[in-house]
């Protein structure tokens, strides 16, 4: 791989993106000519109310829904549909109850044609950097629902896919766990160079993890804003301009 070629890994550009659904017979706009541009191994937090287009989204950069109009290019090529360079993690972690935590997280390895024993030592790894170790032999009906999103999440770093995208990944745990786990994702973040593209609808957690952020609003008639986090890395939640930035980011939602 040339250099060039490495400099582009994860690279994400969205072109007049555009999307619309249909509500009682209505056609309903989500997102509207929308153009974007993600450098390789940023990370970039989605914020907005609900219904503004955020999930749509993310759904359409993982090839699980076509723009009506647009394209989506990772490093420089228009891709259709899912690829191996792009890993979501859901809200719910859909995890195969018949499986145990190994099982799930080595699954998508060994489907890929890894030997069981490469597949396990890496899912091993990454069960690790979720902090369930102690759980590999549970089976899913064992977890709590924390549990079994971390589990999730694991089973998509194990692929070291180019580009993490996240819909609302640590909402069902709880603050500490939160914290922890976002903590988690700055250091895997910094360690597999993978660009990370998040919704979230927590602004603290948007502007721990991310580079920039991104404020959609409802309709996709207003074009969406993007807010730099100039902020050092670890970040420090009290800081002033830690603590100013939340600030600015509720009040781009009439929040105070």
């Amino acid at each position: 791989m040339s250099v060039a070629q490495q400099t582009r890994r994860g690279e994400v550009t969205l072109r007049d993106l555009s999307k619309s659904f249909r509500l009682n017979g209505q056609p309903l706009q989500v997102l509207r000519n929308l153009s974007l541009d993600v450098r390789s191994g940023e990370v970039l937090a989605i914020v907005g109310p609900s219904g503004c287009g955020k999930t749509t989204l993310l759904r359409v950069l993982a090839g699980l829904e076509q723009p009506d109009r647009g394209e989506v290019l990772i490093d420089g090529h228009a891709v259709q549909g899912v690829g191996t360079e792009r890993a979501i993690i859901f809200q719910e972690p859909r995890l195969l109850p018949w499986l145990t935590v190994l099982g799930n997280v080595s699954f998508g390895l060994q489907v890929r044609g890894k030997s069981a024993a490469e597949a396990e030592a890496r899912a091993r790894h990454c069960i690790r950097l979720v902090g369930l170790a102690d759980f590999e032999d549970a089976y899913p009906r064992q977890l709590s629902g924390g549990m079994a999103q971390r589990v999730g999440i694991a089973r998509a770093l194990t692929v070291q896919p180019e580009i993490l995208l996240l819909d609302e990944p640590l909402g069902a745990l709880d603050a500490m766990t939160k914290q922890a786990m976002q903590e988690e994702l700055t250091r895997i973040w910094r360690e597999e160079q993978v660009t990370m593209i998040l919704v979230t609808h927590d602004l603290e957690e948007a502007i721990f993890l991310a580079d920039r952020v991104m404020v959609m609003q409802k309709g996709g008639t207003t074009p969406p804003r993007l807010i730099d986090v100039d902020l050092p890395r670890p970040r420090d939640r009290s800081e002033d301009r830690f603590v100013a930035l939340r600030r600015r980011l509720m009040q781009e939602f009439g929040l105070h």
